[in-house]
C-alpha cells in the first residue's frame, strides 16, 4: 500500500515537471539586448521593469520577446 501511494506520488511529479516549462515560456516577454547579448538576447523577463533594471548602468536595452510577440493567437474557429 505504501508502495502505491509513492509511486502515485512520483508519478505526479513526472507529470507535473512536463507542464512547468510551457508555463514558464509564457512568462518571459522580455529579452535583453545589446552587444554582448546579442538577438534576442537573455529572454528571461515577465515584466520591462525587471528587464529595465538589470540593463541599468550596462550598454544594454530591453525588447520584446519574439517567440512571445510572433506567438500564434487563435479566435475562434479556423
Amino acid at each position: 500500500m505504501t508502495y502505491r501511494l509513492l509511486a502515485a506520488t512520483a508519478a505526479l511529479a513526472i507529470m507535473g515537471s512536463f507542464a512547468a516549462p510551457s508555463a514558464a515560456v509564457a512568462q518571459d516577454r522580455y529579452c535583453l539586448q545589446g552587444r554582448i547579448w546579442g538577438y534576442p538576447g537573455n529572454c528571461q523577463f515577465a515584466s520591462y521593469s525587471q528587464c529595465m533594471a538589470s540593463a541599468s548602468g550596462t550598454n544594454a536595452y530591453c525588447g520584446i520577446n519574439p517567440r512571445y510577440a510572433y506567438a500564434r493567437r487563435y479566435r475562434g474557429y479556423r
